[in-house]
């Protein structure tokens, strides 16, 4: 049951998926990132401009609303960067109109926070503090986008970046990631 909407998802995008170029004319796409704000409760929105048929750039941000302070962060999965905000270029290796798999780089922007201490399991030994790094990344990443007739977009992507200029080094990750599922709109 708890795979039901997924299913139902990927099936209206399997039979609505266009395989003409009815949407070339469209140039504008806006998305929330769905992956993230679920399994790591940081909501991430873009909006991406499509050059040609072969390249796009766009820019998203990514707000962590994780809550530190509690610990129960400690269990799961979490994103350092409290803030983020990634401008990037795309280029599409396809036939179709800004469709397909694709090559990013792109650029971050992106805010860490620092916690210190050691955990026991009643949470007994964390101290926090508000110190934070303000990070100038850059990095590639490699993905996918389907696009269905009536221009819904769906597209999934996967990277890595580094952090090149730190304003803490003692709070910077080093690399960070850039994954994501989208649901968007072209228009």
């Amino acid at each position: 049951m708890k795979n039901l909407p997924l299913l139902l998802l990927m099936f209206f995008f399997m039979h609505s998926y266009s395989q003409d170029d009815a949407r070339a004319g469209d140039k504008h796409e806006i998305k929330t990132d769905v992956f993230n704000l679920v399994v790591f409760k940081a909501p991430q929105f873009s909006y991406e401009y499509l050059i040609n048929e072969e390249s796009s750039i766009g820019a998203s941000m990514m707000f962590n609303l994780e809550n530190t302070e509690d610990g129960s962060f400690i269990d799961g999965p979490y994103y350092y960067e409290k803030f983020a905000f990634t401008p990037y270029y795309r280029r599409f290796i396809s036939n179709k109109y800004a469709r397909g798999f694709f090559f990013e780089v792109f650029g971050m922007y992106n805010v860490q926070g620092d916690f210190d201490g050691t955990w026991d399991n009643n949470f007994q030994n964390v101290t926090y503090s508000d110190e934070t790094s303000n990070n100038i990344a850059f990095g590639v990443s490699l993905g996918g986008k389907l696009v269905s007739k009536g221009g819904f977009v769906l597209e999934f992507y996967g990277g890595v970046g580094r952090n090149i200029i730190t304003g803490n080094e003692d709070i910077a990750e080093e690399f960070l990631p850039r994954t994501g599922i989208s649901l968007g709109y072209r228009f």
